[in-house]
């Protein structure tokens, strides 16, 4: 792969991710100031997690048509656009309409990952893969920082208009730079001669792609481990409040740790880590650290003394588990795909990440309010178990 395409889909993920990041600390507040409830209040993120599920396989499809360059730099037009009418919404239908739109044109992931498939070999591929998480992890850390504190500057009344119009103008940035830089990476001989409508569920490519060996599972794996992180991640605050009376700054730097760990996980140690161990033996163990770190998570808070150990533990070893499976299972899934089919098979994994991003806070926040703060980290790690077992069953050959 060339540095300059490489780089450009890192600051394309870290962009679409940073613009993410930077609206999670005034968003619900934005949402309460145009008149919702605090249920309305969070659908935002809702609607912008349906959209991806949504769009995700169908600019994979398309990809795999058309060629990746104009799909990726629509995507980034597109996003800026969406950034700037969230910075203008002075209505709540206009909030929404700026989610739904930029879940649309978010929707990206398995284009850069087809796009890194077709130009590495699949030696390489965890790299290229781990490169993108780490775009992921870094737009994470900065963005709630920086939104945070862009957040409490007001344009015209409104909250959080200067973060959304920042990163509108970064994406304008993105999107000169990958205009000069990203080069075609599918061959025109390579494109996928379907005429298929794309229909955003298509039932027959999903079947398809589950039905080659390995995948199904693989997809099954991600999808567990997405539903039960993104529970987490939307009643960590609530737990850390509840259980340690921390700060919304305290809890803050726990997911920064959070973010750090992850990032150098897949910056910089996947490639060695899967030349020495292989994707497969990855995928278990960070299937088996995650169990564990849940189960630490939902009991630390009757660790005593040592509870803060038990938090912050747990923590990093959440981070190291996702951070082994995140770039791992796509490079998986990809080197059991034809060349003709990446796009699809990539994107069929990303819709089942993004349903499990719709769904999992929903179970996370149900379980939490029904039983007891800690239930949905004890769930959780009987689901990662049940993803570990079945990670067992993955060969690492291909077929």
């Amino acid at each position: 792969m060339r540095k300059a395409s490489l780089g450009t889909l890192f600051l394309t993920v870290f962009l679409d991710l940073l613009g993410f990041g930077l609206v999670i600390p005034f968003l619900p507040g934005v949402a309460r100031h145009l008149g919702a409830s605090d249920l309305v209040a969070t659908l935002p993120a809702v609607a912008y997690s349906l959209m991806q599920f949504l769009f995700i396989p169908v600019w994979g499809r398309l990809s795999d048509r058309i060629g990746r360059r104009p799909v990726l730099l629509w995507s980034i037009g597109a996003t800026a656009a969406g950034m700037t009418l969230l910075g203008l919404s002075n209505s709540l239908v206009l909030l929404f309409i700026a989610r739904f739109w930029s879940g649309i044109a978010t929707a990206n992931i398995a284009v850069a990952q087809a796009y890194i498939a077709d130009v590495t070999p699949p030696e390489r591929r965890a790299r290229g893969m781990g490169i993108i998480g780490m775009g992921f992890g870094l737009g994470f850390i900065i963005g709630p920082f920086v939104g945070g504190a862009l957040g409490r500057v007001l344009i015209h009344g409104r909250p959080g208009a200067l973060a959304a119009f920042v990163a509108a103008g970064l994406s304008v940035v993105n999107l000169i730079f990958a205009l000069v830089t990203l080069p075609e990476s599918l061959p025109r001989e390579a494109r996928g001669k379907s005429t298929r409508r794309l229909s955003p569920l298509d039932f027959k490519q999903l079947r398809a792609a589950v039905g080659l060996p390995g995948v199904g599972q693989a997809i099954a794996i991600n999808f567990n481990m997405i539903f039960w992180f993104a529970g987490m991640e939307q009643t960590f605050r609530l737990f850390t409040e509840d259980r340690f009376g921390m700060s919304d700054w305290e809890t803050g730097r726990i997911f920064g740790l959070v973010g750090i760990v992850s990032a150098t996980v897949q910056g910089g140690l996947i490639s060695p880590l899967s030349r020495r161990f292989g994707d497969v033996r990855l995928i278990r163990a960070g299937m088996f650290f995650q169990a564990l770190a849940f189960g630490l998570l939902g009991f630390c808070p009757q660790m005593g003394r040592y509870a803060l150990v038990g938090l912050f533990g747990s923590a990093a070893l959440i981070a190291l588990g996702n951070g082994l499976c995140t770039p791992t299972l796509p490079a998986f899934v990809s080197r059991h795909a034809d060349a003709n089919s990446q796009g699809v098979t990539l994107g069929s994994l990303q819709s089942a990440s993004a349903l499990a991003r719709v769904l999992g806070p929903a179970a996370g926040g149900v379980l939490y309010q029904t039983f007891n703060p800690s239930a949905p980290y004890y769930l959780g790690a009987l689901g990662m178990i049940g993803a570990g077992l079945l990670a067992l069953r993955l060969s690492a050959a291909r077929p």
